[in-house]
């Protein structure tokens, strides 16, 4: 909860990018910040992968990872304090990438520890209840964060400020995450360099055409990712962007969030992630449709509404179904290969996204990334099978 709650303080689709654009003036600029630090997480889930695919037990390098990563957002927090202004931007720019870095490796660490310690019929209450308590405590830092840290410029740079109190808190997320009890499993595979862990990729789609699926519709469902950082320079262009209305903003988007991601995790346990990832995609994508038609403060808070409540849970029923599918030895290199694949949507999208809205409009960015959409939602609908009802799918239990 501590490390969802810093860590949503930086990846919210307000702050950095206002903080971005602010420093450069350019809506490119925001994006290829961006799609750097996506960059980062590309390669480095087959790094993840191959550190811990043979190791009965992952906890310790779950918590190096975790900690390189909340090491980058106390950089943020340094620059602001002490570089100038030619000097900060490119400075953000580095702490952005090392932290995709080490964010994707973690991703494939943290949940592999997830799936050896937690039944698979629980993961989606444990990760409901985790998004649901940090997107909350979250809400609140982020309305003190706009309305009062930045509004304020409080100890002279209020960005600063704010990534110092996301470090802070996430830190005691890492002092908790190393109290977890692990046990070791049985079920590993032989050591593997990072060259053979990437060239075993292709085999463990050739052989799982259902994950292969899978892995085609959570990559275009994924391209959402394209217009992430450009919401809030688009609703620049309708009001102004005080401090107060980041606050506000990124408070709502928590809130409907976390409150989703609760219902979100209860039905997955009850019905499978599949039926969560169809709903949550469709409502993303209409979520675009209806900013399309968006001229007023209200409107603009009506897509943050309607865009929080999926953003959670189709992220959360991505990373679990991909645990399912298949056997919990492969579930590592199978984390690493879908995980890098929607992590490169993430590095090339927000790059697109800005050369999109640099020589066209905002609006073409939105219609491209809602047909994107479409064809990963229809893929998954129509191919995609749920795979708790297969037979692969039985053996996601504890070792």
């Amino acid at each position: 909860m501590f490390g969802q709650t810093g860590m949503r303080l930086v990846s919210a689709p307000t702050f950095m990018p206002a903080y971005l654009f602010a420093l450069s003036g350019s809506e490119f600029v925001v994006g290829l910040a961006r799609a750097l630090q996506a960059a980062g997480t590309v390669i480095s889930p087959i790094i993840g992968a191959s550190t811990i695919g043979h190791r009965q037990r992952v906890l310790s390098t779950t918590l190096v990872t975790a900690a390189m990563m909340r090491i980058q957002i106390l950089g943020l927090a340094l620059a602001g304090f002490f570089l100038g202004q030619r000097a900060l931007l490119p400075a953000i720019i580095v702490f952005l990438t090392l932290m995709g870095f080490f964010q994707g490796m973690a991703q494939v660490t943290m949940n592999t520890l997830r799936a050896r310690v937690i039944p698979v019929h629980r993961r989606g209450f444990v990760s409901g209840a985790r998004n649901f308590l940090a997107g909350f405590t979250s809400a609140g830092v982020s309305y003190v964060a706009g309305a009062y840290v930045l509004e304020n410029n409080l100890l002279g740079n209020g960005y600063g400020t704010m990534f110092l109190i996301a470090f802070g808190i996430a830190a005691l997320g890492l002092g908790a995450l190393a109290l977890t009890r692990e046990t070791d499993t049985r079920a590993v595979r032989p050591r593997e360099s990072t060259g053979e862990a990437l060239r075993a990729i292709p085999g463990l789609l050739r052989d799982n055409p259902e994950f292969a699926k899978f892995f085609i519709a959570r990559a275009l469902g994924s391209c959402g990712r394209m217009a992430l950082p450009f919401y809030i320079l688009y609703a620049g262009t309708r009001m102004e962007l005080t401090g107060t209305v980041l606050g506000f903003l990124t408070t709502v988007w928590m809130i409907t969030s976390s409150t989703s991601n609760l219902f979100w995790g209860l039905l997955a346990d009850r019905r499978g992630y599949r039926i969560v990832m169809i709903a949550t995609l469709a409502i993303w994508t209409l979520s675009h449709v209806q900013l399309l038609f968006v001229e007023s403060l209200s409107g603009i808070i009506a897509f943050f509404i309607v865009m929080g409540i999926p953003s959670g849970g189709f992220n959360q029923s991505g990373q679990n179904m991909v645990l399912e599918f298949g056997d919990t030895k492969d579930i590592p290199i199978r984390l690493a290969a879908s995980g890098s694949t929607v992590n490169f949507v993430g590095a090339i999208g927000p790059l697109l996204g800005g050369l999109i809205v640099w020589t066209l409009s905002y609006q073409a960015l939105f219609i491209t990334t809602i047909v994107l959409q479409l064809v990963g939602l229809v893929i998954l609908v129509r191919w995609v099978p749920e795979p708790r009802r297969r037979p692969f799918g039985l053996k996601q239990t504890p070792e």
